[in-house]
C-alpha cells in the first residue's frame, strides 16, 4: 500500500478532519470521542457483507504504512543476504510473510488488534466506527461497525494484502516463487498464488482516529 505509488491513501486527509469531530454514543451510556492519529492500517478477516463478527483475535494492526517499508521482489535475494532484516529495520520472517498489491514484500502487522473503539474508512464513502470488543472466556474477539456499515464499505479496495505460509509442514515458501508479472493487483482483486504456499487474502481498513472516553 504504498505512499510512493500513491495507490492507498489519496483521499485520507479529505476526510479525517470532520469525521473525528463527532462523538458517539456507545450503546452502554457514556460518550465517546476520537482523537486524531497518524494514519494506521487494520488487516481484517470477515464476510465483506457483515455489519458485525467474530474472530478479530485474528486482525493485525500496521502502527505505520507498511507500503514505504517494504521490499520488492527483485530484491529479495538482497533481504536474504541482510540476514532478513530490511532497510526499515523489520525481520523477514519465511514462514510467515506478506505482499502487498505492487509486489512489495510488507512487514507483518501487530497480533491481535488490542480492544477499542477505530474510525476506519475505506477512502470512499463511508467512515464509521468499529468496535473491537474484549476477548470472551474462549479467547474469542467480537467486532462491530456502527451507522449499517459493512466490512466491504470500510475496505480500502486499492490496497490489497495477502498472508503467505508454507503449504506442507517443512515445505519451501518463498517470495522467490512470486510471479512478478501478476503485480499491480487491480484494485478490489484477489492477491495471486504463490507456488508452495498457503495464501490468506486480507481487507485493509483505514485508521483515521482511535476513541477516547469522554
Amino acid at each position: 500500500m504504498s505512499l510512493i505509488r500513491q495507490a492507498c491513501v489519496a483521499t485520507v486527509v479529505l476526510v479525517t478532519i470532520a469525521a473525528i469531530a463527532q462523538p458517539v454514543h456507545p450503546a452502554g451510556g457514556g460518550q465517546t470521542k476520537f482523537q486524531r492519529i497518524p494514519t494506521q492500517y487494520i488487516a481484517a478477516l470477515g464476510d465483506p457483507g457483515a455489519i458485525s463478527g467474530s474472530g478479530a483475535q485474528s486482525w493485525g494492526l500496521w502502527p505505520l504504512d507498511p507500503g514505504p517499508r517494504g521490499v520488492e521482489l527483485k530484491h529479495y535475494q538482497r533481504l536474504k543476504d541482510a540476514g532478513g532484516v530490511a532497510p526499515a529495520r523489520w525481520k523477514f520472517d519465511g514462514t510467515d510473510w506478506w505482499l502487498e498489491e505492487h509486489g512489495l514484500i510488507m512487514e507483518q502487522p501487530t497480533f491481535p488488534l488490542p480492544p477499542g473503539k477505530y474510525l476506519v474508512t475505506g477512502a470512499r464513502d463511508v467512515t464509521a466506527v468499529l468496535t473491537i470488543h474484549p476477548a470472551d472466556r474462549n479467547g474469542d474477539r467480537r467486532w462491530d461497525l456502527d451507522k449499517g456499515a459493512t466490512l466491504y464499505d470500510v475496505t480500502h479496495l486499492a490496497c490489497r494484502s495477502a498472508r503467505y505460509r508454507p503449504a506442507a509442514v517443512g515445505g519451501a515458501c518463498s517470495p522467490a516463487n512470486a510471479q512478478k508479472t501478476a503485480f499491480p493487483v487491480a484494485p478490489g482483486g484477489a492477491m495471486p498464488p504463490v507456488e508452495g504456499c498457503t495464501k490468506q487474502d486480507y481487507a485493509v481498513l483505514i485508521v483515521i482516529g482511535v476513541g477516547v472516553e469522554d
